[in-house]
């Protein structure tokens, strides 16, 4: 090669090189951020707390920090007032805060199907048996679109079902015996009660004609999603690869939330466990959110009443992470 095409080339490979770690360096945000729980930490929060204790965020730029919530409506106030930058929501708040005119942005799925259930005692054998029968609900919409869901969904009639406001006792309610069935999260309450009743049905609502929705959302606010794209983009790497690693490292998993966040270990073992399968479920990437999915799911929101109309999903998230 002559020498003026060898000291071109040199240089053409020194500005790609300079420009590749421009790129990297523009894509560090290289700052704290702040991550709400949608709940008090359990399984279904194992690909978080190994990302911290694997400092898996570091790597990315951000130095996270973890906090569970006081209540159910603190995580979007604190997205909303910048207190925090991400939060974990249950996609039907994510859809109520959007119908209030709070522009909360969906950006990585934590599961790929819905958690909620109608739990029931030994002697209902299936959903239609609940009419007449007591069914516990915390009293939110959503609850009553999963029991409606379920009932309707094996031919029954949810008007015929007696609805018990329990509050968020579903496993203290169903072992006292003081209701038939409760609706709540086969992969918590549900473990929960498997071991302490055996014999306990669980009629989860996408087996009874609800869409595979994603229970839960990782959320930024709009404004975040706008000027903070690059720390969105790591966070959502960062906590990627932790979930990865605990699919592939259960184990592991289970003691960086014994270590970080103080749960029971066997309890979250069979939590995990139970919970993994829905981690990629449907999809080839972890954190995928598929359009088609929130399609159907928009849809469902909208005809059991949890919401007025659809949510638009194209503003509702952002699937480009």
């Amino acid at each position: 090669m002559p020498r003026s095409l060898l000291l071109l080339a040199l240089a053409l490979a020194a500005a790609a090189l300079a420009a590749g770690c421009s790129r990297g360096s523009e894509d560090r945000p290289d700052q704290a951020a702040r991550l709400v729980l949608d709940f008090q930490p359990n399984a279904v929060h194992a690909g978080i707390y190994l990302a911290l204790q694997r400092d898996f965020d570091d790597a990315e730029g951000v130095s996270l920090s973890v906090a569970a919530p006081s209540s159910s409506t603190d995580s979007v106030k604190l997205l909303l007032g910048g207190r925090a930058q991400f939060a974990i929501l249950d996609i039907h708040d994510l859809a109520l805060a959007r119908e209030k005119g709070r522009d909360i942005v969906g950006v990585m799925a934590l599961v790929q199907r819905p958690l909620a259930a109608v739990i029931a005692q030994p002697q209902i054998a299936r959903p239609r048996d609940l009419e007449g029968k007591r069914a516990g609900v915390t009293g939110l919409p959503s609850d009553d679109a999963v029991l409606s869901s379920i009932v309707r969904g094996d031919g029954g009639n949810p008007d015929r079902v007696r609805k018990v406001s329990i509050g968020f006792q579903a496993v203290t309610a169903l072992l006292a015996r003081r209701v038939d069935a409760a609706t709540a999260f086969w992969n918590a309450e549900g473990v929960a009660l498997q071991t302490r009743r055996p014999g306990m049905h669980q009629f989860k609502v996408d087996d009874y004609g609800a869409p595979p929705y994603p229970e839960l959302v990782l959320c930024v606010s709009r404004e975040t999603l706008d000027e903070e794209r690059s720390l969105v983009a790591a966070t959502v790497r960062a906590l990627r690869r932790g979930y990865e690693e605990a699919i592939n490292d259960p184990e592991s998993a289970v003691e960086a939330l014994v270590d970080r966040a103080h749960v029971e270990r066997d309890t979250t073992r069979r939590e995990l466990d139970a919970v993994s399968p829905a981690f990629t479920e449907g999809v080839t990437r972890y954190g995928a959110l598929d359009p088609k999915a929130l399609a159907a799911w928009a849809r469902w929101e909208a005809r059991f009443g949890i919401t007025k109309r659809p949510p638009d999903v194209a503003r509702a998230f952002a699937p480009g992470f």
